[in-house]
Parts: C-alpha cells; sequence; structure tokens
C-alpha cells in the first residue's frame, strides 16, 4: 500500500481526492532539505553510535565477567536503562542536560568549564543524541558480550599464560577474535535499532535546532500524520525502506566474507 500511495497525491482528511501523480513525489523528495538532512542525521548517528554502544558494552561485560562481589548488582544497573521506557529516559536526561539548570552542566561549571549547550546546539545536538542511545542500549549487548565470555574455554587463557602472554595479548589474540560472531550479531542488532530512530530527537529536540537532529522515520511521520500528506510520505518510507535494504545487502556480503 505504501508503494501504490507512493505514486498519488494523497492528503488523509480527503482520501477520495486522491490522484495518481507518477514519481512527482519522487522528484519533490531529492529536492527537500530537510530529507536530504535526515539522511545525512542518521548515517552520522549510525557511524558514531555503533562504535560507541559496542565498546561500551564489551567493556561493561568485561568488567562483571570476573567473580566479584557485587557482581549481580551491578549486572542490574547497567540492564535498567533498558527496560525504562526510551521516553522516560529522554525526559529525564532531558533535564540533565538543561543549559542553565541542568545537574551536567553544574558539574562541569564546578570543575571549571564553560556550560555547554548540548541538545540546543546544532553542532552537539546530533552527538548527545548518539550518548543518550548508546547509554540505554548498552545494557543489552553487554549481556550477550557476556554470554560470549563465559563460552570461552578457560583451558585457552591457561595455555597462553604458560606461554608467557600478558592480559593485553589475551585480549587481542584469544578474546576478540573468539567473540566475533557475537560481536557481528551485536553490530547488526545495533544497526537495525539505529535506522528506527525517532522516539530521543521527538522528545529531545523536536528535531531541532535547525533539523539537526531530524531523522528519516520522525520526517515520515511529521509528513504523514501532522502534515497529514500520506502520498509524500508513503513515497519517502519507499526510498528510505530502499536504502536499508542497500545498506543490509552490503552488510550481508561483508558478513560472508568475514566468515
Amino acid at each position: 500500500m505504501a508503494i501504490y500511495y507512493s505514486f498519488t497525491d494523497y492528503y488523509l482528511l480527503t482520501p477520495q481526492d486522491r490522484t495518481f501523480v507518477g514519481f512527482e513525489n519522487f522528484i519533490e523528495i531529492f529536492s527537500d532539505p530537510t530529507f536530504l538532512r535526515s539522511l545525512q542525521n542518521i548515517a552520522i548517528f549510525v557511524l558514531c553510535v555503533i562504535p560507541v554502544q559496542v565498546g561500551a558494552a564489551l567493556g561493561l561485560a568485561l568488567l562483571i565477567n570476573k567473580q566479584r562481589r557485587g557482581n549481580m548488582f551491578f549486572k542490574v544497573a547497567y540492564f535498567a536503562p533498558v527496560v525504562l521506557s526510551l521516553v522516560v529516559i529522554s525526559v529525564l536526561w532531558l533535564y540533565l542536560l538543561n543549559p542553565s539548570e541542568g545537574l551536567i552542566n553544574e558539574v562541569l561549571m564546578q570543575i571549571g568549564f564553560d556550560p555547554q549547550p548540548f541538545l540546543t546546539s546544532p553542532d552537539q545536538a546530533i552527538y548527545t543524541i548518539v550518548f543518550v542511545s548508546a547509554w540505554q542500549g548498552a545494557g543489552y549487548q553487554m549481556l550477550i558480550f557476556l554470554a560470549g565470555l563465559q563460552n570461552i574455554p578457560s583451558d585457552v587463557y591457561e595455555a597462553s599464560k604458560i606461554d608467557g602472554a600478558n592480559k593485553w595479548q589475551n585480549f587481542i589474540h584469544i578474546t576478540l577474535p573468539l567473540l566475533k560472531p557475537t560481536t557481528i550479531l551485536i553490530m547488526i542488532t545495533t544497526l537495525i535499532a539505529s535506522f528506527k530512530l525517532i522516539i530521543q530527537p521527538m522528545v529531545m529536540t523536536q528535531g531541532g535546532p535547525m533539523n539537526s537532529t531530524m531523522t528519516p522515520v520522525y520526517y515520515i511521520y511529521q509528513s504523514g500524520f501532522s502534515d497529514r500528506l500520506i502520498g509524500y510520505a508513503s513515497a519517502m518510507t519507499v526510498v528510505f525502506g530502499l536504502l536499508i535494504g542497500l545498506v543490509t545487502l552490503i552488510q550481508s556480503k561483508v558478513s560472508k566474507e568475514d566468515e
């Protein structure tokens, strides 16, 4: 239906007046600066959030992999953001990052730094959302990494210890290679979740400032349900779906080559 509607001039409140317009919606999309900016924003978000979130998850998994007192507490603490609503988390960080009264800027000023605009700066807003998203999702990947770490045979580390390997050498030559299948899985799931970004910019910035946090899914939602331009929104959905399909094919080819 979205493909069919993408070739029509379809206003939500007057479905009876729907008319076929051919490729007009698609031509307009590629001259729409907001849509093009949303593609740029999601590319930045994906390229930044994957290494940050995967790195944070691996670091947390390594921290709690050893048998220590209080590990269960830290597992629950690190995983807690995953089960919270993204709306709640976005509102929480909205208060924490407030330019004038936020706790984070208060801390920065106490240690001698200038307060930062964070969500009100076109240069900082998308990276702030990257940080919030990575903080929220890292706990889930942490558990997957933890399962992968605990499946690595201990005798492999014992053999390397006999050969005189230190902890860093164990990490580089044993842990990382044996975690490769787990890492690929986590990167795929993070990639999928990244393309769906909508709640954080919707709640925290409303796509601003100056469309610096506008994402394709959010713009499709605005066009379809706020502006009620179903035909135009459907055309964006088709284009964005094709782009995601292309990325998926590339990722699939790279994964097969790695195997």
